[in-house]
């Protein structure tokens, strides 16, 4: 019992920094969410001033799209102990959403998103900075009602600046460019943030992907262009007027709410300039049997070259380094091509226009006509043709029912794999996959393989690929992929 009035029944989730609980208060009879206060990182004892903080700045907006706050109350010892009484949204966070069904239609999202910009609009118009807009804090009831949750590192104008050392003001992967660089949080942030969450929702993953590098994503934030999204729809001017470089640039919470709620015939999207060409498609994209992404190293802030001045901007150590980075790249040019022609003459691919070679230097095989292990050893209904019949089915099926090819998978490698959300975001890009050549190993279960992708925008890739199955021919589910 809390406060002599509230009765914990379970915890249902995390928020900002302490667990929240599904509870009873025992007066009114209703279900309340209790959220436990947390410690800030570096201080051992509770974050006091946050809960303060989020009561009142919850309290002071009484909107719709907004979780109520009804108490703050404490317990414990010298009364430290403190306990946030909110609003039960029973339901799922956006990203949750993201994450079990994948990417969301621009109609879909434009519903979702536009009521939490409504509550940010009514915050911005109180004087209040949210700080930490992010799918996670974007609470979705089962009749499409949305709530903006988490005002723990709002800041309101008056309030001094959060200080503590080591706090966190907001979540990495949607920072704008100018909090990612040490500046204050302004309406601004919340709208590039607003937009950076529209990105997760409509791509199926966050517009940067952080891991254990989070210095490296800052980086990126702060001096790489923003992300761009194809597949946006008719929200794609959204995303240039949100996640945009310059704060003054961007357009108003208040605007971009009236534009997702006025639909793909807004005349005010009209305005927005026209994204700039996609840039050519890597010939080795990342590859996606399951939804993680191995990150593509971060540049080293220290590293003379890791912020080159963009082609039209001027040099900045007086012109020396352009010459220096073309006598770099001529080398490394140089021995690349040396390689290749090493290797043309070892492998037998003259020119390297026939089918590529399959992994373990067992030379390359058509399609359907593999070369493979004799089988010796190979537990029984395990058979080369069956695997590679396997693999020939889960290609064929991943372009066209992803659901369907996604059940393919052992529940352990679903688990690992994060979420059908990225998954389905990769294979919703590729037209076809065909089987080029395959290297089936009966006795391991293990089969390597070349593919061919179609994408959906023209371009075509190969890649190499080596998977682990389970079970046996007829009857396989993808294991592993090493």
């Amino acid at each position: 019992m809390i406060a002599g009035r509230y009765t914990l029944e379970r915890e249902v989730g995390r928020g900002g920094m302490g667990a929240v609980w599904l509870g009873l208060d025992e007066v009114l009879g209703r279900q309340v969410a209790l959220k436990r206060v947390g410690m800030a990182p570096g201080v051992t004892t509770p974050d006091l001033a946050r809960a303060e903080r989020e009561a009142r700045l919850a309290a002071r907006l009484n909107h719709p799209h907004v979780v109520a706050v009804y108490d703050l109350v404490t317990e414990g010892p010298d009364n430290t102990e403190q306990w946030l009484v909110m609003e039960y949204i029973e339901g799922s966070t956006l990203a949750e959403l993201v994450r079990r069904d994948g990417a969301m239609t621009p109609d879909r999202a434009a519903v979702l998103l536009g009521q939490a910009a409504d509550a940010l609009a009514a915050a911005h118009a109180a004087g209040i900075v949210h700080r930490d807009v992010k799918p996670s804090n974007i609470l979705v009831a089962p009749d499409g009602q949305v709530k903006l949750s988490d005002f723990g590192i709002a800041r309101a104008e008056a309030d001094a600046s959060l200080t503590q050392t080591g706090l966190v003001t907001g979540s990495p992967a949607y920072l704008s460019p100018e909090v990612a660089s040490g500046q204050q949080a302004t309406d601004a942030s919340d709208v590039w943030s607003l937009g950076a969450t529209l990105f997760h929702a409509l791509a199926g993953h966050p517009p940067y992907q952080v891991g254990d590098n989070v210095l490296g994503a800052l980086y990126r934030i702060v001096h790489e262009d923003p992300p761009r999204l194809p597949e946006a729809g008719w929200l794609a001017p959204l995303l240039l007027a949100t996640m945009c470089r310059e704060p003054a640039e961007r357009w108003s919470m208040a605007r971009v709410r009236d534009a997702l709620a006025a639909g793909p015939t807004a005349p005010v999207l009209a305005s927005v300039p026209a994204p700039a060409p996609a840039p050519p498609v890597d010939p080795a994209p990342t590859r996606l049997i399951s939804q993680t992404v191995p990150p593509v190293p971060a540049a080293d802030p220290s590293s003379p070259a890791a912020d080159p001045a963009p082609p039209s901007g001027p040099r900045r150590d007086g012109g020396r380094v352009l010459p220096v980075l073309a006598v770099l790249v001529a080398i490394v040019a140089i021995a690349v091509i040396g390689w290749l022609a090493f290797t043309a003459g070892t492998d037998g691919q003259g020119d390297g226009t026939a089918a590529p070679t399959t992994r373990g230097g067992h030379g390359s095989s058509p399609a359907g006509g593999s070369q493979s292990p004799s089988g010796d050893g190979a537990p029984d209904g395990v058979t080369p043709d069956g695997m590679e019949g396997f693999i020939e089915e889960y290609l064929a099926t991943v372009t066209s029912d992803p659901k369907s090819a996604w059940a393919m998978l052992t529940p352990g490698f679903q688990a690992a794999s994060g979420g059908f959300g990225g998954y389905n975001s990769f294979w919703r890009s590729i037209e076809t996959a065909d089987l080029l050549s395959a290297e089936p190993d009966p006795a391991d279960r293990r089969i390597s393989y070349t593919v061919a992708y179609l994408h959906r925008d023209g371009s075509r890739t190969t890649d190499d690929v080596t998977l682990v199955l389970e079970g046996t021919d007829g009857d396989y589910l993808i294991a592993a992929e090493p």
